[in-house]
């Protein structure tokens, strides 16, 4: 760390994200920003995530009472491919009119050739994706995906598995995400974990938190997994937080049913909406603050090593003019938050 940075001071304008004066060489912590959100079924704007993160970023204090001074350790945002953008843009223009009928393109050829190019959008994000994280990996770094909408961690979790077999996910959510090809859309923010179980042999298990919205082709799905997946569905841990039932304990529970390594994919609207209002598909209910960070502090003291972690469907709400949204606020100290468990359980 240069011996002329202060982290007792605000940010510099031209400063990193968290105001941090390391480059990628310098850093444990590589944040991959992925602001692609075309088959968003709902609101747009996790696009605008990243970068609304990352400006919010400065104003967040570096010592954490939980995790220590652990920005120390170097954490840096690498630039945006050149190419997300134009997929991005390409891709939200042709999944348009299939959303708009809701996937029914039955017998229209337009349409149909629409869904088949965004189909190759999307592989060709996860190979971006899966390129850039499999560096990471290789530098015995952490990866961090900031997204863009729930369908971008897909590669980055191929990566893992040729790496680490047998890895777990924990997902928090208030959507399920086990949807085949929602939409058409082989690849949908709807559809990331079915394509995890379904695609990626080396993931193991999924336990999934907060889920309070799925169908029930969903809850079908996660019945036949055979154990597969566990679900902490939102009404049981609303009722255990109503009837003064210990928290810590549930959450405990299904820690221990996680494998030794972890990536940890954290959709904000696994949050009470009040915390991410602009997101794509907000659902009342969810986490409350402090549960969600009492979720990632057991997870640094449970003895797994998480290999990776991403957050998404951060998308700023309209904020006063030279100012962040209240979405940016929180995301990037949920981002940070991320960052220090998962560094907690890498020695």
């Amino acid at each position: 760390m240069p011996n002329t940075f202060d982290p007792n001071a605000a940010a510099a304008p031209d400063s990193g994200l968290f105001g941090l004066p390391f480059d990628a060489a310098e850093s444990d912590v590589l944040v991959l920003p992925v602001p692609f959100d075309a088959t968003t079924s709902y609101r747009k704007g996790a696009a605008l995530g990243p970068q609304a993160v990352a400006r919010a970023s400065r104003q967040v204090d570096l010592y954490d009472l939980e995790y220590g001074r652990f920005y120390e350790r170097g954490i840096h945002l690498l630039p945006e491919h050149e190419r997300i953008a134009k997929l991005n843009a390409e891709a939200t223009r042709l999944a348009q009119g299939v959303i708009d009928v809701g996937g029914a393109i039955e017998g229209d050829e337009l349409l149909g050739r629409a869904l088949g190019r965004v189909n190759e959008i999307g592989a060709e994000l996860n190979r971006i994706v899966h390129d850039a994280v499999a560096e990471i990996l290789e530098q015995d770094k952490l990866p961090v995906v900031l997204g863009g909408d729930h369908a971008v961690p897909f590669g980055a979790w191929q990566a893992c598995a040729e790496q680490y077999a047998g890895f777990g996910i924990l997902h928090f959510d208030a959507h399920a995400d086990l949807r085949a090809a929602y939409e058409g859309f082989e690849w949908s923010h709807a559809s990331i974990l079915h394509n995890a179980l379904e695609r990626i042999e080396g993931v193991e298990r999924l336990v999934q938190v907060g889920i309070r919205d799925l169908c029930e082709a969903e809850h079908d799905y996660i019945a036949a997994q055979e154990g597969r997946v566990r679900v902490l569905y939102d009404r049981r841990w609303a009722r255990a937080r109503m009837a003064g039932d210990d928290l810590r304990e549930l959450a405990q529970k299904y820690i221990r049913r996680l494998p030794k390594t972890v990536w940890v994919t954290f959709d904000v609207d696994g949050l009470d909406p009040a915390l991410c209002p602009g997101t794509g598909t907000p659902v009342p209910g969810g986490l409350q603050w402090s549960e969600a960070l009492m979720w990632l502090e057991l997870l640094s003291k449970s003895g797994r090593r998480v290999l990776g972690v991403d957050l998404v469907e951060v998308a700023p709400s309209p904020a006063p003019a030279g100012t962040d949204s209240w979405d940016a606020n929180v995301g990037a100290r949920l981002l940070y938050k991320l960052i220090g468990c998962a560094l907690a359980t890498r020695g």
